[in-house]
């Protein structure tokens, strides 16, 4: 895979988390019974990065969690070897709160049909908005955004590769082409 462009600077990725914060704050009127879900591995990252913001702006941290899809995949049977199940981390109470799933890219939407699965054995939660960083397009199954940072129409041939400072030592996100 070769780089064809780049979408995200540094810049480009800390205002599209900062933006992304201030529409959860608007949408939900402020931020009384909110909590974050962040999908791992990147979504984790994004998810405490927008937490942050909505920390500095309404100065009150909310909690956030880090969840685990690997065993909800619908394509768990077609991997080969033994998937990698990692832990998930909601140490608080999600029941009747709003809770904020949080990814880096919506593309068919089975991801997030795994994660929406995978938090109800959790519990039930008054209403589960979704965040994303970038949305691609492409959807297979109904399911939509609340919150985004970019809309980056790709071709099936494309991927969109998202690199953040915590797992790849620097912010940006790139649309990729196969060889």
């Amino acid at each position: 895979m070769k780089e064809k462009a780049k979408i995200l600077d540094k810049e480009g990725v800390q205002r599209a988390f900062t933006r992304i914060a201030h529409e959860i704050i608007e949408k939900n009127s402020g931020i009384g019974e909110l909590c974050l879900v962040g999908i791992r591995n990147r979504g984790v990252y994004i998810a405490q990065r927008i937490a942050d913001c909505i920390g500095k702006t309404e100065g009150r941290k909310i909690p956030v969690g880090a969840l685990d899809i690997t065993l909800y995949r619908d394509d768990l049977a077609l991997a080969s070897g033994q998937p990698l199940v990692r832990k998930t981390e909601i140490d608080f109470d999600i029941n009747n709160k709003i809770l904020v799933l949080v990814d880096d890219v919506l593309y068919t939407g089975r991801t997030i049909r795994a994660a929406l699965d995978a938090l109800i054995d959790f519990g039930r939660p008054r209403t589960i908005q979704l965040a994303v960083l970038i949305d691609r397009g492409h959807r297979e199954l109904p399911i939509r955004a609340d919150f985004v940072g970019k809309n980056i129409p790709t071709s099936q041939k494309e991927s969109v590769e998202v690199r953040l400072l915590e797992s790849d030592g620097r912010d940006e996100v790139a649309i990729m082409e196969k060889d």
